[in-house]
């Protein structure tokens, strides 16, 4: 783990208020962070697994002083505590660092070139599971295996075929 002592990293964590719970947890736990918009970073606590898109919420960044500081967060701890910042600010301060503060001020819209993702653009299930263009070979007896196989009973039989009844067009 890389440890970093610069100076404004210093300024950004005295800019939050949060007690010595939160700033172990923000240190334990596992975070990632993405630039969503101009200002909003998306804070995720990876430690939830594959469930950890349920822990993922926006903060967003501004400018005190000339100094880029995690001002907002869209969890509940942070909406109904008014007196300390939440674990994401914090994580955001700490763990992310200047680094993804700047890159959050500096983030620019699709005006600037950066394609930003619609919901048309978007595949769905249905389109993940379109056919692959495969067909169904069919013999006079289509009610048997033709390879011999007990627990296949043909292509129209009421279970799935056997492998060899499927011929794929590449």
């Amino acid at each position: 783990m890389q440890s970093t002592d610069s100076s404004s990293e210093k300024r950004v964590v005295e800019e939050l208020n949060f007690d010595a719970k939160t700033a172990r947890r923000a240190g334990w736990k596992a975070f990632e962070f993405s630039i969503e918009a101009p200002h909003l970073v998306g804070v995720t606590n990876a430690s939830y697994g594959f469930k950890k898109n349920d822990h993922s919420y926006l903060v967003g960044v501004e400018e005190r002083e000339g100094l880029h500081v995690p001002a907002e967060c869209e969890c509940k701890a942070d909406r109904y505590d008014d007196n300390h910042d939440c674990k994401h600010k914090v994580a955001l301060a700490t763990v992310g660092g200047p680094v993804v503060l700047q890159a959050a001020v500096d983030f620019e819209n699709a005006a600037a070139g950066f394609p930003v993702t619609t919901s048309e653009s978007v595949p769905t299930g249905a389109d993940k599971l379109e056919t692959d263009g495969g067909t169904v070979t069919v013999t006079n007896d289509s009610d048997s295996c033709e390879n011999g196989d007990e627990r296949c009973n043909g292509p129209d039989g009421t279970g799935l075929p056997c492998f060899n009844y499927f011929e794929v067009n590449q």
